[in-house]
């Protein structure tokens, strides 16, 4: 029965934002709460004293930790990147990131919230994980698992980029304990792969994932970006249906959106433009859109506003699905983000301060930000909302309070745009409410995040 809260769900009322339609400059999605302009470098200390706690010392459960470790290694940068990537850094410079990371570990390793602890997961960003040589990855997995052990993991996830995909380095891969292979394919037609700036092409796609299921990954993800500069409805079609052949065991598809430090946005402020040579929202959320329903066909289900998986029972996104439920994620390298005992922290964004700052015997946060019980709740809500469907009761034990009545304002506006319901103990989001999930969510922020700069 639906809850007495939200009468029968409406059509979408004239009261709804109108949809985006050009793509403008800024960042679209929403990864974490409260927004990281809020986040300070004065804050840094918090961290310290985060470090010094010992999880469920007073009772409360101790939470899942996860290892985030960023390569920030690339061949080339793609043009809609908005990462810390680096594509000049000898190898001399990439084994010195590499000792410094290890560094990074070790200080963390011995702290009173990290020490014993084993990783529930674990997860290789970039950049490009996949650029480093097999010496170079066994160098940095051996030093890694010595501090903390990942016998217990769940999850290894690794991303990579077709064109540094070899034979012999994806067996190493497989070797090092990586559970959750992602190629960032992106898209399949060469022409546009190099005009977005990408530095693999599409005979190098069907060579990586053919390699890479002879080994037997447990699961073999494909990325896609809806919505890249010069593609076409015909060509997204051609990359669904080139992707559902392939029968990845899940698929991620992200709509192309345009922050300030992308080499697009730099091309539109030179030229003096204010809308990106790229889709309009409508048509990426018509080309996800299209994608899930294909997929559905094709016998996938929709795990996410971005994830469909081919097999529910075994196939997980772990280090989503942990994070997301607000597990520690103890995060090294340049730029990296993590939260450790309720406390966000974001390291150094350049290369040498990150490296002087370890050389120096220091961690190398730059600033952090402790939210509140309130923002914790909001982080944790809107986040899960991604899923499409969220459990009451879960909420209410974990925070002491009903959804349906804590966010009963946002709950109301969403359910009378027509995007949303609540049945019992599920709220949920329908198809149309999923495609934009983003824009929906800051509903929940608290005033004070609202229409601020979110990076």
């Amino acid at each position: 029965m639906s809850n007495p809260i939200l009468p029968p769900p409406l059509p979408p009322t004239p009261t709804a934002p109108p949809l985006e339609k050009q793509t403008t400059v800024g960042n679209y999605f929403v990864s974490n709460y409260p927004p990281f302009s809020f986040w300070k470098p004065e804050f840094a200390p918090q961290l310290a004293a985060a470090l010094d706690r010992v999880p469920g010392v007073d009772g409360a459960p101790v939470p899942p930790l996860g290892v985030y470790l960023h390569i920030p290694f690339c061949r080339k940068r793609c043009h809609f990147c908005y990462f810390k990537v680096y594509t000049d850094k000898d190898s001399a410079a990439i084994r010195n990131y590499l000792d410094a990371t290890l560094q990074e570990f070790a200080a963390y390793a011995t702290r009173p919230a990290i020490a014993g602890r084993k990783p529930n997961f674990i997860y290789f960003g970039g950049g490009t994980p996949s650029y480093l040589s097999v010496d170079q990855l066994r160098f940095l997995t051996d030093g890694m698992k010595a501090l903390l052990p990942w016998d217990e993991a769940e999850e290894v996830a690794f991303e990579a980029e077709p064109g540094t995909l070899t034979d012999h380095k994806l067996k190493a891969i497989r070797d090092l304990g990586v559970t959750r292979l992602s190629l960032g394919v992106e898209n399949f037609n060469d022409h546009i792969l190099e005009i977005n700036g990408r530095a693999h092409h599409s005979k190098e796609i069907t060579r990586a994932y053919g390699y890479a299921r002879e080994l037997n990954f447990p699961q073999i993800n494909i990325d896609l970006i809806a919505g890249m500069v010069e593609e076409t409805e015909d060509n997204w079609r051609d990359c669904v249906r080139q992707t559902i052949a392939m029968a990845p065991d899940s698929v991620t598809i992200y709509e192309m959106e345009v922050p300030y430090n992308t080499t697009i946005y730099r091309q539109m402020k030179a030229e003096g433009k204010l809308v990106a040579p790229v889709a309009d929202w409508e048509t990426k959320r018509h080309w996800v859109d299209y994608a899930f329903t294909e997929m559905e066909r094709a016998g996938y289900t929709i795990s996410s506003a971005y994830t469909a998986i081919k097999n529910p029972d075994k196939t997980k996104f772990i280090y989503r699905d942990r994070l997301w439920a607000g597990a520690d994620l103890l995060s090294l390298g340049v730029a990296s983000f993590g939260h450790i005992g309720g406390t966000h922290y974001q390291n150094h964004h350049e290369f040498d301060p990150y490296l002087a700052k370890i050389k120096a015997g220091e961690l190398p946060v730059y600033r952090a930000l402790t939210p509140t019980a309130e923002e914790r709740y909001i982080r944790e809500f809107i986040l899960q909302m991604k899923l499409g469907h969220v459990s009451r009761a879960y909420f209410t034990q974990k925070f002491g309070a009903d959804p349906a009545t804590h966010f009963a304002t946002p709950l109301r506006t969403l359910h009378d745009w027509g995007f949303l319901t609540v049945d019992g103990d599920i709220i949920r989001l329908n198809r149309e409410g999923l495609l934009q999930v983003d824009r929906l969510l800051p509903e929940f922020f608290l005033p004070e995040h609202k229409n601020v700069r979110y990076a």
